[in-house]
């Protein structure tokens, strides 16, 4: 029997009902913590999690707008984190740099992973070859970043906010930027997918200060990272 293809599939999945998600960009409202979720948002997940309701049978969802029972984390064959749209704030404002975040895990090992840029026409999936881009000096860096920040950067780079963690995740993995490091810390499903697809391309990747080797994280903490391209 065939493993399933699980981010490719979502990816078609996504793409073809794009026109519709692109429609809902001015339905936002801030959530508690104060950043904005939006209809197109709602509408990501409901299709991620109906197409992994009638394809897969033992497994957990994770995503960054439903609240998850983790009761049986271990026991499930798969585990999959989504972010439905990563970068809201930059869709609702008409930005084109938003993405979709998958991340499975089978027997809580990395399975495959998938950044998407829909606006973009951008995907990169475990298993897809690509050119790299050599020399950059650009560094990626977190939106949360403080004034005072600023200051414990090193000199000597180039430096780029951009407002989308997937975004970010592709460029140090494409070779367009350098160095991409969060000073503040991200949730699992804004960092998973970019993680293990770093690790696949040979990257050095560091989790709270030490080398992350594709382990599953947690949801609900924080972690700062830091991602190399060489």
């Amino acid at each position: 029997m065939n493993e399933p293809d699980i981010c490719r599939s979502i990816h078609e999945l996504i793409m073809l009902h794009l026109p519709e998600i692109l429609s809902l960009r001015n339905t936002s409202e801030l959530k508690s913590d104060h950043t904005f979720v939006s209809k197109g948002d709602k509408l990501c997940e409901k299709l991620i999690f109906d197409f992994l309701d009638s394809n897969l049978k033992d497994y957990l969802v994770i995503s960054e707008e439903t609240e998850t029972n983790l009761s049986r984390l271990e026991e499930v064959e798969y585990v999959i984190t989504v972010d439905p749209i990563d970068g809201t704030e930059n869709f609702v404002s008409g930005l084109k740099e938003w993405g979709v975040g998958i991340s499975v895990y089978k027997g809580m090992r990395h399975y495959q992973s998938m950044i998407m840029l829909p606006e973009l026409g951008i995907r990169l999936c475990t298993g897809d070859q690509f050119s790299k881009i050599i020399g950059s000096r650009i560094c990626g860096l977190s939106s949360y970043m403080q004034p005072e920040d600023f200051k414990r950067l090193e000199q000597g780079s180039e430096y780029r906010i951009m407002g989308c963690c997937m975004y970010n995740m592709y460029n140090v993995i494409r070779g367009c930027y350098r160095q991409f490091l969060h000073l503040k810390g991200c949730y699992s499903w804004d960092i998973l997918p970019g993680m293990n697809l770093a690790l696949e391309q040979g990257l050095d990747v560091e989790l709270e200060g030490e080398k992350y080797g594709g382990e599953f994280l947690y949801p609900g903490v924080k972690y700062r990272f830091n991602i190399k391209a060489g």
